[in-house]
């Protein structure tokens, strides 16, 4: 049995997509002639002629103004497989559903009216196609009724669909003339049209393969969500590409965590060790990780591009352009990030598939956008993995544009090579006395971080180490000026912290920070940042110690409403689940807990002896 296969039926409006959907359904027997009949009497009690494409057209308001406004789906079934139908709206005003359709197609059937040929929306919607990496169509040319049967007239259209898919670099599997109102050419051969010796539109169906599940690709899930069921976390989504198997080592991305699977989680399905691109699957794993909706989990060896910047193709579908330096929001599955225009490379209007000038870019124009990212994103290019490479830009809440990344600009892996320094770590360990380090104190806002953090400078800096701590509301002045107090500016700041931390530890000092970072996935990043010289110490007192301290008065406005967001109240805080050190505030006195972490920092930094027993 072939596999299910969903098409989407695009086209100009009123070249009959829809009505070539409903005769569909009944020829192939997928409508009983009661429901038929059910249908025809209700368009005679509205006074409206009987359509086929009110079998698809649900909504009463298509019914009366004859407009498919939302994109229906159907399913049917011949010779042994089923079909997925997607009929896509045609007018302009609801383009953006034809797109919402047509993204998760297999193939289209471009429908075309034999009278009208090819016009601006025929262009526009093959132009959709081929944005959205859609490679197989059928070309239904319809209303060959409308045309007395003219195979000449069949020939010039079909001139046409093959002059406008090479333009978009769409594959026509087989042109067809049709008569859809008629039933011809849909299931066997017309005797209306002997001249035409290719198949009936069932057959060109037939023979078209979904697109294969990318196993031979690099293993991608991005996480939809993470369940938790008693102590055990299990992350879940779709694969996207390649396999993941129990045992493999993976990296989460874009932290750099790094686990290995325990578990392939299946609900209703018998289990297996391994999982297969196009699964939906739950993985466990032997460490404890921390992940969250939105990473990425891949194999060790071969990772998606992590960067900032980023080449795409994009289908404009805002009333406005887009303007350089605006605030967009990239939704790419279940990630989500702050994006902004960087710049414009090419505009190319999509009714006449000319090249535009970039100061007056038209509606439903084709752009290629560099965009710039507010945090690290984990992506693949189009010509990698296609599926894994789409998105949608949403302006505030409504969607702007559909696309695909071509390129990852800035990815520090493949395009960024640090400059060698020619002083080595070692003779800056022997100068200084001790290794550099980056000690990143976390935990609710009262719990004692920033106390500890200048106790504990000053007790280094007298035993002669070369160390600094890094304040927030110094470095909100001077480098973070720009961030606001958004999730995703907080997430930024914390990022940029991480960044400069681990610079100051690869000189060779001890850095010291001392924010509450409460999601354990921007400190991941700072983790990784700073690799083996990163050491989390968790700063512990529960909620109720740091409400009776309070020094700044934060939770009682907090718990007044005049705080939004505050950790431990609106806000979540995520406590460590690998933390190098914890130290207790709630138990014991600041004297202890300060010399306890210097005892910690000097083992960690392997500060000398005659560095660790000077007199203090």
């Amino acid at each position: 049995m072939k596999p299910d296969l969903k098409i989407v039926f695009a086209g100009h409006v009123d070249h009959g997509k829809s009505t070539l959907v409903g005769r569909l359904l009944h020829e192939t027997g997928n409508i009983s002639p009661a429901k038929v009949a059910e249908l025809a009497g209700a368009a005679r009690r509205r006074g409206v002629p009987f359509e086929w494409s009110f079998v698809v057209d649900a909504l009463q308001a298509e019914r009366d103004q004859a407009v498919t406004i939302d994109a229906t789906r159907a399913w049917f079934s011949w010779a042994g497989r089923r079909y997925a139908i997607i009929d896509a709206p045609g007018h302009r005003e609801f383009l953006r559903n034809m797109v919402s359709g047509a993204a998760e197609a297999d193939a289209a059937i471009l429908v075309v009216d034999a009278v009208e040929g090819v016009g601006e929306q025929t262009r526009r919607h093959a132009r959709v196609l081929s944005l959205l990496g859609i490679r197989e169509t059928v070309v239904a040319v319809n209303k060959m009724d409308a045309v007395g049967w003219d195979a000449s007239r069949f020939e010039q259209v079909r001139e046409e669909c093959r002059a406008l898919l090479g333009t978009c670099q769409l594959r026509a599997r087989g042109t067809v003339p049709i008569s859809a109102r008629e039933a011809d050419n849909l299931i066997a051969a017309s005797d209306r049209m002997p001249w035409y010796r290719g198949a009936p539109l069932i057959e060109l169906l037939a023979d078209l393969e979904p697109s294969p599940a990318p196993a031979d690709a690099p293993a991608r899930m991005r996480v939809q969500d993470v369940y938790r069921e008693g102590e055990t976390r299990i992350a879940v989504g779709r694969l996207d590409g390649g396999t993941i198997a129990a045992g493999d080592t993976i990296v989460v991305l874009p932290s750099g965590s790094r686990a290995t699977v325990r578990s392939i989680e299946r609900w209703n399905s018998p289990e297996r060790k391994i999982a297969i691109a196009g699964e939906s699957i739950g993985l466990t794993f032997r460490e404890p990780v921390y992940i969250a909706r939105g990473d990425v989990i891949s194999r060790e060896a071969q990772p998606p591009a992590l960067g900032y910047g980023f080449r795409t193709v994009c289908f404009w579908l805002a009333e406005t352009p887009p303007v350089i330096g605006e605030h967009l929001t990239l939704q790419m599955g279940p990630t989500s990030v702050r994006v902004a225009p960087e710049g414009f490379e090419g505009v190319l209007d999509s009714g006449s598939l000319e090249i535009c000038s970039t100061e007056k870019i038209p509606r439903y124009a084709v752009i290629e956008l560099r965009l710039r990212a507010g945090a690290l994103l984990a992506a693949d290019e189009y010509a990698t993995l296609p599926g894994a490479a789409r998105f949608v830009l949403l302006r505030g809440h409504d969607i702007a544009a559909g696309g695909f990344i071509t390129e990852v600009l800035g990815s520090r892996e493949a395009h960024v090579q640090p400059e060698a320094h020619l002083v080595a770590p070692s003779e800056r360990a022997r100068r200084n006395g001790h290794r550099g380090a980056v000690i990143w104190l976390t935990g609710l806002s009262a719990s004692g971080k920033s106390t500890l953090a200048t106790a504990l400078e000053r007790r280094l800096f007298s035993a002669g180490a070369a160390v600094y701590t890094l304040d927030g509301d110094n470095l909100r002045v001077g480098l973070n000026n720009d961030l606001g107090f958004s999730g995703a500016d907080r997430a930024e700041n914390i990022r940029r912290v991480g960044e400069v931390a681990a610079l100051f530890a690869d000189a060779g000092m001890i850095v010291i920070t001392a924010f509450i970072s409460p999601m354990a996935r921007d400190r991941a990043l700072a983790r990784r940042a700073a690799g083996d010289h990163f050491h989390e110490v968790y700063v512990r007192a529960d909620l109720a110690t740091c409400e009776r301290r309070d020094p700044k008065g934060l939770y009682k406005k907090a718990r007044a409403g005049e705080i939004a967001e505050f950790t431990g109240i609106s806000a979540p805080y995520e406590p460590p689940i690998e933390a190098e050190f914890i130290i207790d505030t709630q138990e014991f006195a600041l004297d202890r807990c300060v010399q306890d972490l210097f005892d910690y920092v000097a083992a960690a930094a392997n500060l000398g002896e005659w560095i660790a027993t000077r007199s203090i």
